[in-house]
């Protein structure tokens, strides 16, 4: 599995590495299919104070990719909102992989 962790408008600090993979962690623990996880952390110049953080995340799978980003004034409760949303979907696609060969045996039988 390859992972990026790049910043746009901001240096990626070990913490703030060590923070992303910790987080992506308990997401990819569900899936082990995983190809590559990019992850792109930004500070846009917006006059909205309240959203300014931005982090977004393509996670590659066999045959798909799933991409989630979040908005938020704290860089690191952006980081938890992504990693929220990308465990749903990487659960939701995991069923739905699991669920879609269960179904054929069953029709064979």
């Amino acid at each position: 599995m390859n992972l990026t962790i790049s910043g746009h408008h901001l240096e990626v600090t070990p913490t703030l590495r060590d923070y992303v993979t910790g987080k992506l962690d308990r997401v990819l623990r569900h899936f082990d299919q995983v190809v590559e996880v990019r992850v792109l952390l930004s500070v846009d110049n917006t006059q909205e104070k309240t959203r300014r953080q931005k982090a977004e995340c393509r996670i590659g799978v066999k045959g798909n990719d799933l991409y989630a980003e979040s908005l938020h004034e704290d860089l690191y409760a952006a980081i938890d909102d992504l990693t929220d949303k990308l465990d749903r979907q990487v659960m939701r696609y995991k069923d739905k992989v699991q669920a879609h060969g269960r179904d054929a045996a069953k029709r064979l039988a």
